[in-house]
């Protein structure tokens, strides 16, 4: 049986055995054709897809390192279709058309099916929440890319603010979490760096109602940073904003974090501007474009934001690059913030107060800025 994780701040849980057998989820690309679209992973788990891949592209299974191949989740073909994949190499000029159809000619039998939904889950936590507090369940399940030290420093900084402001939090990487028995007990959920898909439809939907009902949302840096998604719903309407990478020679860089005065009160108390270093993200578009209300932004004359590997990879956004901001989903309130790789950020007391006010924001459903 796979460990469970169930760390708690002000709370109790008990595990609940999962009400269905594992492999027979209803996992989004279950039943799904295997074509230049799939995710990656799901190509490496199947020999004839694995053998068409060989013969289009010769070589280049063999050429990636073990953390793009890897069959076992997390792992960064979850997050990569094979034309992404070739882009990130360098090769965007390949015809997928004939690897398309061969993909598409090979059946989708029950044991892929099986192995396609191993990486979902079912089990279903329950706890017992305190009344009188803010209940805050601070969610950890990643299929693709898992950067513990960053999770790790994001868990212990949540629970920080926990203890600080009072909330009831809980932490799970359960994806059976998102059940509507499990989620009514909690006014906010946080996905701590989570990358991947990570839930079943029947989770999909029920957290789309609990956040489009009245319910928070926190996401956290790497929960906004997939190459590819599968659920169009969560980068575009939850967060509001497409990822499309982040500088990579060098990674890491000193830049001017900008601060805006927002409406619904969560730039109190902030510094006007400050200086850290990060991994900084960019996204296909302004959030602002899409609605969301601006925290922070990115001062791009302060780092370098095109400074990839790829030399054709246009990651400047200009003179609008937020990178914070809220979202009015439904009934319900988003915060994300792209703040977060190094585990070093989450020592800086503005990125604390903005994340604390975040939480704080989202969690309220009198919070300003949304009806």
């Amino acid at each position: 049986m796979r460990r469970i994780l169930a760390s708690m701040v002000l709370g109790s849980a008990l595990f609940v055995a999962p009400a269905q057998a594992k492999g027979m989820l209803d996992c989004p690309m279950r039943d799904a054709p295997f074509s230049a679209d799939s995710p990656f992973i799901d190509l490496m788990l199947n020999d004839k897809a694995r053998a068409a891949l060989n013969d289009a592209m010769p070589g280049m299974i063999k050429s990636l390192p073990p953390i793009m191949a890897g069959t076992k989740s997390p792992s960064f073909g979850s997050i990569m279709t094979v034309q992404k994949l070739a882009a990130f190499s360098g090769n965007n000029n390949l015809d997928f058309s004939k690897l398309d159809v061969a993909l598409r000619a090979i059946p989708v039998t029950d044991a892929d099916r099986v192995v396609r939904c191993e990486r979902y889950d079912d089990d279903r936590p329950k706890f017992t929440m305190p009344k009188g507090k803010k209940r805050v369940l601070l969610f950890e399940k990643m299929t693709g890319f898992r950067d513990g030290p960053s999770v790790e420093a994001a868990n212990a900084a949540f629970k920080k603010l926990a203890k600080r402001n009072g909330w009831a939090l809980v932490v799970t990487d359960k994806g059976g979490s998102m059940h509507p028995t499990v989620l009514k007990k909690f006014d906010v959920v946080v996905w701590n760096n989570v990358s991947g898909d990570v839930l079943t439809l029947t989770q999909r939907k029920t957290f789309q109602r609990f956040v489009e009902g009245g319910g928070g949302f926190v996401g956290v840096h790497g929960s906004a940073g997939d190459p590819v998604y599968f659920w169009d719903w969560y980068p575009d309407t939850l967060i509001g904003a497409r990822f499309i990478g982040h500088p990579s020679n060098p990674q890491f860089q000193d830049a001017k974090v900008q601060v805006e005065i927002s409406a619904n009160g969560i730039a109190k108390d902030l510094a006007p501007g400050w200086t850290m270093n990060d991994e900084w993200y960019s996204f296909a578009k302004s959030a602002r474009l899409n609605g969301a209300t601006v925290i922070a932004t990115l001062d791009e004359k302060s780092y370098a934001p095109n400074s990839s590997r790829f030399g054709n990879q246009v990651l400047a956004m200009g003179e609008d690059h937020p990178i914070a901001w809220t979202r009015c989903v439904g009934k319900g309130r988003s915060f994300y913030s792209a703040i977060g790789h190094r585990p070093e950020t989450y020592s800086d007391e503005n990125h604390l107060k903005m994340l604390e006010q975040g939480v704080e924001w989202a969690a309220s459903k009198k919070a300003r800025g949304c009806s």
